[in-house]
């Protein structure tokens, strides 16, 4: 498949396939990079899609630089590389991951988005961080005293906290399929089940899967969702 590497702004990325007019965002969870994105582009390919994928802060390329892989951080980016997609193509959905369907939710409400695909999304950000507080034994009161408290899972923030606690999605009003592990445990099917009813996605429920869908036969259903759903 075709490949260009570049950077948009100080953002290193990928654009994967022959030039088209429709384009996919692909945007990549934690613990992964834009690299990642080459079984998704190889389908969006085949559909007349091209995709871009890009490295999040302290991920890919981009690991070692001060810049904190957060919800702020997180917004800015992914609005610098919609400025350039939006700019480019005329027709753009969207692919995200884990933390980067949480990051997608927040930046792109406003956008003009055909489609959305998330994959094990992280749509109720309260719920996950309430429990990693519970499971580290961190009490609100010590973490406003704190600031900053690192945990086995990850580091927790009174400031990510407080956002978190402010600013529950409440808008997304494109048509959105979601794929989900019955075995994730950084989000309950609930929380999955009240996304889609408020705001109309479909669900996919992969029961034996879990949050990562890193298992031997997970390669095989996610390949079979992105065919169906992009």
């Amino acid at each position: 498949m075709q490949t260009e590497h570049f950077t948009i702004g100080d953002i290193p990325c990928i654009l994967w396939g022959e030039p088209k007019e429709k384009t996919y965002i692909h945007v990549h969870g934690k613990q992964s990079r834009k690299e990642y994105a080459e079984q998704f582009a190889a389908i969006a390919e085949s559909k007349g899609y091209q995709t871009l994928s890009f490295d999040l802060p302290e991920h890919g390329e981009r690991m070692g630089e001060n810049v904190r892989c957060d919800v702020w951080n997180g917004i800015h980016d992914l609005n610098v590389i919609a400025d350039y997609v939006f700019s480019r193509w005329n027709s753009v959905s969207l692919f995200a991951c884990s933390l980067g369907a949480y990051f997608s939710l927040n930046a792109y409400a406003d956008r003009k988005l055909e489609k959305c695909l998330f994959q094990s999304p992280i749509v109720d950000m309260k719920w996950l961080v309430t429990h990693m507080m519970l499971w580290s034994g961190v009490s609100e009161t010590e973490l406003r005293e704190k600031k900053e408290i690192p945990t086995d899972i990850d580091t927790l923030r009174w400031d990510y906290y407080q956002y978190v606690l402010e600013k529950p999605v409440e808008r997304w009003p494109f048509p959105t399929f979601i794929l989900y592990g019955g075995k994730d445990n950084l989000q309950p099917l609930s929380s999955l089940q009240s996304f889609c009813d408020k705001f109309g996605a479909a669900l996919t429920v992969s029961e034996n899967s879990e949050h990562p869908f890193m298992e031997k036969d997970d390669f095989e259903i996610v390949d079979g969702w992105f065919r169906e759903n992009i």
